[in-house]
């Protein structure tokens, strides 16, 4: 039973330290549980790795102990071709700490969507979403195909500038926190900026309205689903929490908090090609799909057709031209993978300094891809 909903705030960019907040929003926030597997899957243990002292980035070298210490890593887990190579935590977090997974939550409702489509609960990612949520008619999301939104490209205004104030996600937070709307009623009230399929923007209210999408097309609630089709099936080490709203509904966008080791393991299933112990949880059509980008606004690289310089998939973020993907969440969360390496990197953090200003720079994430990359190399 979720307690009352509560608005402590976390001062997500006052500059103050998170470790503690991201490891016990269980108890700040009413959640569901995502009832861990029994019995459950452990990785085995590999060759141990050795991280590189550097890698490179923009043309300067940099110290990957300067990069971990700096954005205050609390884990970091490399896995490949089935054992563990590298696992390590910090601030005090353990392996069986849960942690605020933030926008990686994402990439695990993305691969529900996967799931309900395989097993015709979805009929096609070419139906539009108000089909099964006929409340955002006349919204930005009106007639909006399934896979534009996985792709986040709804076409939907939408401001998640993190760095300032009064942007539509930091608003958002400050109604939801008091109770005042739910992401639901957010959707509904948005208006059209783009034509659907047609540019990339990154938006949180774009899953939210997944969420949304599955709960009608399942009938279940989320944390439920997750529980049934990837949770336990993958033999979660420890339960999971997912955080819901004033009206019992998850945060779709990045109510989920786990293990490392647990959030690493959806990495897994995709460098595996979707089989997991010898049983096929996402399709490998849908493996390829999620980290294919099908349109020219989806592409890697700068384009007047985004507003990101990484292209991106199924809620799955395209670095580079590499064939690596990442789910992503704020204050550097990662699940890298590298399906030719069969190689997933998993790292939990909590900068003090994240969204200190203005521009990706100050959340380094494509120097955390320099850093991955020069992993994987170690890695080949």
């Amino acid at each position: 039973m979720a307690k009352a909903w509560v608005s402590r705030p976390l001062g997500m960019f006052s500059g103050a330290d998170q470790t503690r907040n991201f490891r016990e929003l269980a108890a700040i926030f009413p959640c569901r549980v995502v009832r861990r597997s029994e019995p459950p899957s452990r990785f085995a243990r590999g060759t141990p790795l050795q991280l590189p002292a550097s890698y490179v980035h923009d043309g300067r070298t940099s110290s990957s102990a300067a990069l971990l210490a700096g954005t205050e890593t609390a884990g970091l887990l490399v896995w490949q071709r089935g054992a563990l190579r590298y696992e390590r935590y910090f601030l005090g977090v353990t392996r069986s700490t849960q942690w605020g997974l933030w926008s990686i939550t994402k990439s695990w409702v993305g691969s529900l969507v996967g799931v309900a489509l395989a097993e015709g609960a979805i009929s096609s990612l070419d139906e539009p979403v108000t089909r099964y949520v006929p409340r955002l008619a006349d919204s930005a999301y009106d007639g909006v195909a399934i896979k534009h939104v996985l792709q986040m490209s709804s076409g939907a205004r939408w401001d998640e500038a993190y760095w300032d104030a009064s942007s539509d996600i930091r608003a958002a937070g400050r109604a939801l926190a008091q109770g005042e709307s739910s992401r639901g009623d957010i959707a509904r009230g948005l208006q059209r900026e783009h034509d659907p399929g047609t540019y990339h923007r990154y938006s949180s209210i774009d899953t939210h309205v997944l969420g949304m999408v599955l709960r009608r097309a399942t009938g279940q609630p989320l944390h439920e689903y997750l529980r049934e089709k990837l949770w336990q099936p993958l033999g979660a080490e420890s339960d999971a929490f997912w955080i819901v709203e004033s009206d019992g509904r998850e945060w779709a966008a990045a109510g989920l908090s786990a293990t490392l080791r647990d959030t690493a393991k959806l990495g897994v299933l995709y460098a595996r090609d979707g089989v997991w112990n010898g049983q096929q949880l996402l399709s490998p059509q849908w493996i390829r799909a999620a980290q294919t980008p099908d349109a020219p606004h989806l592409t890697p690289g700068p384009r007047a057709s985004s507003a990101a310089t990484f292209g991106y998939g199924y809620q799955w973020w395209l670095p580079d031209a590499s064939g690596a993907f990442c789910a992503m969440g704020i204050y550097n969360q990662f699940v890298y993978v590298q399906r030719e390496l069969e190689l997933v990197i998993a790292k939990f953090s909590a900068p003090r300094n994240y969204a200190a200003g203005s521009g990706a720079e100050h959340f380094l994430e494509p120097e955390h891809m320099a850093f991955f990359r020069a992993v994987a190399e170690r890695c080949s």
